[in-house]
């Protein structure tokens, strides 16, 4: 679908950025605004976010292979933490390589078709996240207030269908999205106020309604950040009155390890979610959304295989065996 609009033709030439054709002026690339608006620290954000992304990449990368080579992870559990990493890989390589161009460039332009595509991948990598934070929650719910039912109620069936539902129902709902943004007209202010393209300031650019597209966000907004949200909060409140049941101290702190990880993760990334994206597309600030955008597509890749690899002694027991030098 092409992204036009309507303009009385003049003698100037348009900018790099429109082509004209016939009487319309075509849209053909955007301009990231990034970070330029502190230039004296473009030196400082390369190397914090080439650092971040060398580690989120490796970390993520190390606890898919432990978890592959390794029949004795081949669980409920860790079958979701390879989904959670594999998530992690495409949200910020989306992202980040694009980015780091950037700051490494005087002119941070992307095409069209570039900002679909990062669009596309960065939705459903972060939805599909969100989603799989809930399943995970469910896992642990099961495996701590139904152990003797937890064969059965996360069988390789119920989990394979769990994870395929995740990354279906996120590429379907973030299709909806892309395609809804396709039928959007522009009218020449191209200027994206972000380090990569995302769905409020694109909103922002467009001239044409975006009546649907703003109803579609409030839909999302609702189903991943307060449906699934307090989804997971009911299963850590039934998780936790579990473990108070329990009579001795030491099975209440096993219990709470295994579940201690990934309410950590919970935490951290719906704290970026909450922070700049569960509020009304007229009410965007470009600010915190580059905070949260940081937060999500770069320190949370980054901490999270840190988080399930430092607190689990399993993976780092696979770790140690498929890679020998990490044995201290």
């Amino acid at each position: 679908v092409k992204l036009c609009v309507e303009i009385h033709l003049t003698d100037t030439e348009p900018p790099p950025s429109l082509q004209t054709m016939s009487n319309e002026t075509l849209v053909t690339e955007f301009i990231l605004q990034g970070f330029s608006e502190h230039p004296e620290y473009r030196v400082l954000f390369f190397s914090c976010f080439l650092s971040l992304y060398t580690v989120a990449l490796t970390g993520n990368v190390l606890i898919i292979l432990a978890i592959t080579f390794n029949p004795g992870l081949h669980t409920p559990m860790y079958f979701f933490l390879f989904n959670l990493a594999t998530m992690d890989v495409i949200c910020t390589s989306s992202i980040m390589p694009k980015a780091l161009a950037d700051l490494l460039s005087e002119r941070s332009s992307i095409s069209y078709g570039g900002c679909m595509a990062q669009l596309y991948f960065l939705t459903w990598s972060a939805s599909s996240e969100l989603l799989l934070l809930t399943v995970m929650a469910y896992d642990r719910y099961a495996a701590i207030c139904h152990p003797l039912h937890y064969n059965t109620m996360m069988s390789k069936t119920c989990c394979g269908v769990l994870a395929t539902g995740v990354w279906v129902l996120c590429a379907f709902n973030t299709a909806i999205h892309t395609g809804l943004m396709l039928q959007l007209s522009f009218c020449g202010p191209n200027v994206i106020t972000h380090f990569f393209c995302e769905v409020p300031p694109l909103l922002r650019l467009s001239c044409s309604s975006t009546y649907v597209n703003s109803v579609m966000v409030v839909l999302a907004d609702a189903f991943y950040g307060m449906l699934n949200f307090l989804m997971t909060v009911m299963s850590y409140g039934s998780i936790i009155a579990s473990i108070l049941k329990m009579r001795t101290s030491e099975g209440k702190k096993k219990a709470f390890s295994t579940c201690s990880s990934h309410l950590t993760v919970v935490c951290m990334y719906y704290a970026a979610v909450f922070y700049a994206y569960i509020s009304p597309v007229s009410s965007y600030s470009a600010e915190k959304s580059k905070v949260a955008g940081v937060l999500y597509t770069m320190l949370s890749p980054t901490l999270n295989p840190l988080i399930y690899s430092l607190r689990n002694n399993e993976v780092k027991t696979a770790l140690r065996k498929l890679f020998p030098f990490f044995r201290n």
